[in-house]
């Protein structure tokens, strides 16, 4: 198979989603260039983790048009799932295995050659090389998020989508677990990843799109959300999040 290689990494347009009377998703539309991270900010409920789903083939939208690499989601799913992995707002590592364990563990599922090299260079690109023979239970919250992150690299894929990454974890494991989607970015991956934190966004995405009640009401550079917001405001909006720089939950 030929990868398609023009256009955005991943392309939607349209989108839409409801749940009987409830309406999640109300005609979304964004592009993420390719080797970037594009950052989906928005409060909880507001549609984030829908979105990441119908990208990875989990739920089948409404309406509308998504394509990861040029291929349609909803007509070439086989072919979108040679380019993407997902990784969930918790890990999902094997806590009696051992670090290179659970990467070779599905290197091995997936019938990839040499999983003993492709397991030392991640546990070496995720500064896990030093904890590789400990018990995934020995490990902290960060280095437990980074392997994850690791793990859903098996394969070398494309696209990876981190829905709300630092969930649940410490302002150190945070900075961790931002250095490990930094490296994604510098070793060409394009990276989605949803949050609710504002500076979380700020200080990964290339470009940053806000959603709020189904819609896309915000989308650019950090320096154009900025300068579109009125000076009176400091920019992006920081009033709304709470003490953890986090934004308000979502009220229908």
């Amino acid at each position: 198979m030929t990868a398609k290689v023009q256009g955005p990494a991943i392309h939607v347009q349209g989108l839409e989603k409801s749940y009987k009377r409830l309406e999640v998703l109300r005609g979304v539309d964004f592009d993420v260039a390719r080797g970037s991270i594009f950052a989906l900010l928005g409060s909880n409920g507001a549609g984030k983790t829908t979105v990441v789903r119908i990208l990875s083939m989990l739920l089948r939208a409404d309406a509308g048009t998504v394509r990861v690499n040029g291929f349609d989601v909803a007509t070439q799913a086989a072919d979108v799932r040679e380019f993407i992995s997902l990784t969930g707002q918790f890990a999902a590592v094997d806590e009696i295995l051992t670090g290179r364990e659970n990467l070779v563990l599905v290197a091995h599922l997936r019938h990839l050659k040499d999983p003993s090299t492709m397991a030392d260079d991640l546990l070496d690109r995720f500064s896990l090389t030093d904890a590789a023979a400990r018990k995934v239970s020995t490990y902290s919250a960060g280095m437990r998020r980074r392997l994850d992150i690791a793990m859903s690299l098996i394969g070398n894929p494309k696209v990876i989508f981190l829905d709300e990454p630092t969930t649940g974890l410490d302002p150190q494991a945070r900075i961790e677990v931002w250095q490990g989607v930094k490296e994604l970015a510098e070793h060409g991956t394009t990276v989605l990843l949803t949050t609710q934190y504002l500076d979380e966004a700020e200080q990964l995405a290339d470009r940053i799109a806000i959603l709020h009640e189904g819609r896309i009401i915000v989308n650019g550079t950090l320096t154009e959300l900025k300068a579109a917001a009125p000076a009176r405001q400091g920019g992006i909006r920081r009033e709304a999040a709470d003490p953890r720089g986090r934004l308000p939950r979502h009220r229908r």
